[in-house]
């Protein structure tokens, strides 16, 4: 990823964060290895997505979960996500053996947003040089997101995701009732901003 393109991510996450407070983070903690994903979660619905644990079914050393010990994998091809009701941002954090990318459809099936992972796989201990384990990827559409696909390889086993983050529509433009003061976001920003130039410079010094 070169530095435009951290620069970007940095600036889009930090629009993300400024509404964290709404979100509603799914981390599989509360299912078990080898679980289908399915409709666990009230008003989501996945396809092809099974749990796995670390210490179980889940190599953890190539594949490190984001948070606690279980991750969801793409089960028999794509993974498919719909909402009962429109969303307008999600994110999840990646670790891949092949490029994934993360498309958003509208309830119409037109693609609204589109992410793409920066590596051709990011392994722990064996991914691309420069790549690091739980790549964040993330969409966001104002007008509603219904339906999102992950995709791989074309027949599966080829990633896991952790903690996906998505924001209901009706809550995309409050914070618990309350918006966000503009310095505190450019501060923030400005934050992120540095961290981002600091990671970049450390990346092509190495």
């Amino acid at each position: 990823m070169n530095f435009s393109q951290l620069l970007g991510r940095v600036i889009v996450t930090s629009g993300l964060i400024a509404g964290a407070a709404n979100a509603t983070v799914i981390d599989f903690e509360s299912l078990s290895d080898g679980t289908s994903v399915d409709n666990a979660y009230s008003g989501v619905t996945f396809s092809n997505a099974m749990v796995l644990s670390a210490g179980i079914s889940l190599n953890e050393f190539e594949f490190p979960p984001f948070s606690g010990q279980n991750v969801a994998f793409d089960n028999g091809g794509e993974i498919t996500i719909d909402f009962a009701a429109p969303i307008t941002q999600l994110s999840a954090y990646f670790t891949y053996l092949m490029p994934v990318s993360m498309t958003a459809y509208d309830g119409a099936m037109n693609v609204v947003g589109t992410d793409i992972s920066d590596y051709l796989n990011n392994l722990a201990l064996s991914g691309d040089a420069g790549s690091l384990p739980n790549e964040l990827l993330q969409v966001a559409y104002a007008g509603g997101i219904s339906h999102i696909v992950l995709a791989g390889d074309p027949v599966g086993s080829s990633f896991v995701f952790d903690d996906l983050a998505y924001m209901a529509a009706d809550n995309s433009n409050s914070n618990n009732g309350q918006i966000p003061e503009p310095a505190t976001l450019l501060l923030l920003g400005a934050g992120l901003l540095g961290l981002a130039a600091s990671r970049y410079t450390i990346t092509n010094i190495a």
